[in-house]
């Protein structure tokens, strides 16, 4: 079996974000979940310019089923699969998984294809025609992590994610952020 994560060793368990329903999360995870920027310069606002990126997995994969249902793509369809971890000197803070099909990175110039180690937030939130679609919450337990995962962000406890569709010209990607327990204490 071709490897789809280097994050989970099954997809996360996802909840349709539904208008009323910030009151069933922590506080902190709501100041985190519904920030209209970009994370990662929220991130850089609190921790300065040393948060960096970590690239954990970029490759040509077939998503896992929801993620072909959020960007409605075709059944066995590739998409760009890159999984990061944002830190501040090897602290982790946030463990992101990006889902771009080919079409959207067409449309951004091929931008998108090629980011190496800036964030995604840099480039995406520079776009004029930036729109956010959708937005799904999860609350992952330690065991849907890879062990792998798990050790590299000192996952000991269950994780609070947003899972945001996004669309650049009406092309679509899905962008997932899973807030660490560091970041939730600020």
């Amino acid at each position: 079996m071709t490897t789809k994560s280097y994050l989970f060793n099954h997809e996360p368990d996802w909840h349709e974000h539904r208008r009323g329903s910030q009151h069933h999360l922590p506080a902190a995870v709501q100041s985190w979940a519904y920030e209209a920027g970009s994370l990662t310069q929220r991130l850089r606002d609190y921790y300065g310019n040393e948060v960096a990126v970590s690239i954990l997995f970029h490759q040509w994969r077939t998503p896992f089923l929801s993620e072909h249902r959020q960007l409605q793509l075709p059944p066995h369809r590739y998409g760009l699969i890159r999984e990061v971890m944002l830190h501040k000197n090897s602290k982790p803070l946030l463990l992101a998984r990006t889902i771009i099909p080919e079409e959207t990175i067409k449309v951004a110039h091929r931008n998108l294809s090629h980011l190496g180690t800036r964030p995604l937030g840099e480039v995406i939130f520079s776009y004029p025609d930036l729109e956010r679609i959708t937005m799904d919450l999860t609350l992952i337990k330690p065991n849907t992590w890879t062990s792998t995962a798990q050790q590299n962000a000192n996952i000991a406890q269950p994780i609070w994610g947003r899972r945001t569709v996004y669309a650049i010209q009406k092309r679509p990607m899905l962008v997932s952020e899973f807030f660490l327990p560091e970041i939730l204490s600020h």
